[in-house]
């Protein structure tokens, strides 16, 4: 979708590729038609499950019928999560995100993950790979960041489009059948030129939504967090479904991490934008000191005297959503920031010790799981 705004001149795109210029998520939201969390469903979300600071800071905001997930889990019906990744390259920082909060919902309601690699989409809808076997390489070099996260085996279902394709094309063209090139041309901006591979592919990202019911042989609710610009594919999931005899997919959506430059959403491709999870610590100390934009004053004197503005600061944004969960030390950096008590380099420093912390542990466990992937990943 792309909106203007004519009197701020805003123009933003966010598309299930693309997301560009400064995203209004109020006006997203309306536009997409899910709902924001509001006060009374965090309260009922926290009364099962406790706190998340993704969820208490706003990261994770807008929902598709989350009330009536919990009502069946409340009544003793068990959901499953669907969740995955398009390889198509390293894994980075923001990658992370709905991957984190996905664990998260694992640990504390005891469900099912399912995994899906888009491997298929990314040969599909790539200018640059000129073989299916690239996109299936990084698809496995991939889920070892997701596995690292610590995610259970034996409720943890890892699989990739093209390896259990035999299973998930006969579920795809159920799927497929109920969907027509007009609906696909008007959720996504399809046109003549796109490739009938490319038209194709929101069939298979449906299959998860409903695969366990499938293999179980009864209806199982299905949970699916994962960031706002993917919800095209699973509101044409939703048209379909009960078409089907399946429920609707609840989701749970987040906001983007944006970029340590300042774009809205971290960028492989951006020099110094984002920071990868097998970065070293001497690389993630050159990008935060050398591209992290900076809430600062010009000057040091200026800074002391008027403060920095953390709410634009790289650094503070990404200890906020993501490294800094401890809602009091996050607040003392805040004003200390605010009030000029802190500065810039500061700041950086905070950032760079814990963003190394958090990916030493991560390498690590990132290494370990590499042996065990057998364990979580199902082929035909």
């Amino acid at each position: 979708m792309e909106m203007n705004e004519e009197k701020e001149e805003r123009v933003f795109e966010v598309t299930p590729w693309q997301v560009s210029g400064e995203v209004d998520y109020d006006k997203l939201v309306k536009q997409f038609g899910v709902s924001l969390i509001d006060a009374q469903l965090m309260k009922r979300i926290e009364k099962l499950a406790g706190s998340h600071f993704m969820l208490r800071r706003g990261l994770f905001f807008a929902h598709r019928d989350l009330p009536w997930l919990l009502a069946r889990y409340e009544t003793g019906e068990k959901f499953f999560l669907y969740t995955g990744r398009g390889p198509s390259g390293k894994t980075h920082i923001g990658h992370l995100v709905p991957w984190i909060f996905t664990r998260w919902l694992q640990e504390k309601f005891d469900v099912e993950v399912w995994f899906q690699l888009t491997d298929d989409e990314k040969f599909l809808f790539s200018d640059t790979m000129e073989r299916p076997e690239q996109a299936n390489e990084l698809a496995y070099e991939n889920v070892l960041d997701f596995l690292a996260l610590g995610f259970e085996p034996g409720k943890t279902f890892v699989f990739s489009n093209l390896d259990y394709a035999k299973t998930l094309y006969r579920q795809a063209i159920r799927v497929a059948k109920k969907v027509t090139f007009s609906t696909v041309k008007a959720v996504f901006g399809f046109n003549n030129e796109n490739n009938i591979g490319q038209i194709f592919f929101t069939s298979m990202q449906a299959v998860p939504a409903f695969l366990p019911s499938v293999l179980a042989g009864r209806n199982i609710p299905c949970l699916i967090p994962h960031g706002i610009d993917q919800d095209p594919h699973f509101r044409i999931a939703r048209d379909v479904l009960p078409k089907l005899g399946y429920y609707k997919p609840a989701s749970i959506q987040c906001k983007f991490l944006p970029g340590l430059t300042a774009t809205p959403k971290m960028s492989s491709s951006k020099p110094g934008d984002a920071i990868f999870t097998t970065d070293t610590p001497e690389e993630i100390a050159m990008k935060v000191k050398k591209y992290a934009f900076s809430g600062g004053q010009p000057t040091i004197q200026e800074h002391r005297e008027k403060g920095g503005n953390p709410d634009i600061d790289m650094c503070f944004i990404w200890l906020k959503y993501l490294f800094e969960p401890d809602d009091k030390k996050l607040e003392q950096i805040y004003w200390d920031y605010k009030t000029g008590k802190m500065l810039t380099s500061e700041l950086k420093e905070i950032f760079i010790e814990k963003a190394t912390s958090f990916l030493r542990t991560h390498q690590e466990a990132r290494e370990k799981v590499r042996k065990e992937l057998d364990r979580f990943v199902l082929k035909d």
